[in-house]
């Protein structure tokens, strides 16, 4: 067995790494489920690169500095491998946040694929070594992956079970020392002996040219890391004026039509509006009103106003909801001082926004 020791100062840049990253992939998902389909699959894309990159960073900056007594070097392929692995698993876990029920089950799920994919990318790097070998057994990996898992469900479950900023900050902790923790206890778990063995599935990847990608990689997570947080400290502006240019109906309100006449009333004082045809109706306090807007010119106009679909027929105002129940696969917005309606039914492909909205 060879005796091994680590650079403190690279120890301390690989957690470092993880928790920029974790911090990054976390904030760049908020809010992501309320953007459109092709916009979320970017944003689920490119926070599953910078978590899973930021994974595959931290493991090979805190393999940088293990010192051993004898000259090793990687396998490209397999090294390429481990990265793209963790990838894919955290892209995996972000999906199912972001396209399905934000369930507890969803969301404990979610975290035990992280969790699993952070162990996959540590052995697999591992496996990498050449004229080195790791050694460990198998309840050195259960361990290891015990404490992989337990701390990626954390984060998953803090992150993502109340969307604030100081959720997002503890998620990451709980992120980086997933990530951190798993590294050192399977490294501590495992021994090295030197190998004859040099029969790699690809080409030789020494220290030097290892240091480079991961320099490149890690300076991407940084980059990442000080434009999100620029977004995260900056303080809330104040609402600007709407411009002079802006067309003079949408700037009087939504239209409605009492008695023969055009009214315009704000958008704040809009409850609900449903689908009547190619025409919809609002509900404001004790009255309902005919609106010549379709329902999507509804949404489309009203979507700066905090408007969400809640169901194919119906628009809610959050700021008028007063209750809220779940059901299995869907929901009940419900209304106080909305006369002419009372719930609003909250179909399955819109319940996590909904849910965002109101703040659960």
């Amino acid at each position: 067995m060879l005796d091994y020791s680590h650079n403190v100062w690279l120890v301390a840049a690989s957690l470092a790494v993880a928790l920029m990253a974790g911090f990054t992939g976390l904030y760049l998902t908020h809010g992501a489920s309320r953007l459109d389909t092709q916009r979320r699959k970017l944003v689920v894309a490119l926070a599953a690169v910078i978590l899973g990159g930021g994974i595959w960073s931290m493991h090979f900056v805190a393999m940088l500095g293990l010192q051993l007594p004898i000259l090793f070097y990687y396998d490209a392929l397999i090294t390429l491998i481990s990265a793209l692995v963790a990838i894919l698993m955290v892209g995996l876990a972000l999906l199912l946040l972001h396209f399905r029920p934000r369930t507890p089950q969803t969301m404990i799920g979610s975290g035990m694929i992280v969790g699993l994919g952070i162990v996959l990318m540590h052995y697999i790097g591992m496996a990498g070594m050449q004229l080195c070998r790791p050694v460990y057994n198998v309840l050195d990996v259960f361990v290891a992956t015990l404490a992989s898992v337990i701390l990626s469900v954390a984060a998953i479950w803090v992150a993502y079970g109340n969307r604030t900023q100081r959720n997002i900050l503890l998620g990451t902790v709980c992120f980086g020392l997933a990530v951190f923790t798993m590294h050192f206890v399977a490294t501590g778990l495992t021994d090295f002996v030197a190998s004859d063995s040099v029969g790699g599935a690809g080409p030789a990847l020494d220290n030097q040219v290892l240091a480079m990608g991961v320099t490149v990689s890690v300076f991407l997570i940084c980059g990442a890391f000080l434009l999100t947080g620029i977004s995260f400290i900056e303080p809330t502006e104040t609402p600007k004026p709407e411009p002079a240019s802006e067309p003079a109906a949408f700037r009087a309100g939504v239209p409605f039509e009492r008695e023969g006449q055009t009214f315009f009333t704000e958008p704040a004082k809009i409850a609900a509006i449903r689908a009547e045809g190619h025409y919809s109706v609002l509900y404001m306090g004790a009255e309902k009103l005919f609106c010549p807007w379709s329902i999507t010119e509804a949404e489309t106009r009203l979507k700066p106003d905090g408007f969400l679909r809640a169901h194919r027929s119906y628009l809610v105002n959050p700021k008028h909801v007063s209750g809220f129940e779940r059901h299995k696969d869907n929901g009940t917005c419900y209304f106080d001082g909305v006369d002419a309606l009372t719930k609003v039914p909250v179909s399955r492909s819109r319940l996590t926004d909904i849910r965002e909205a109101l703040g659960l």
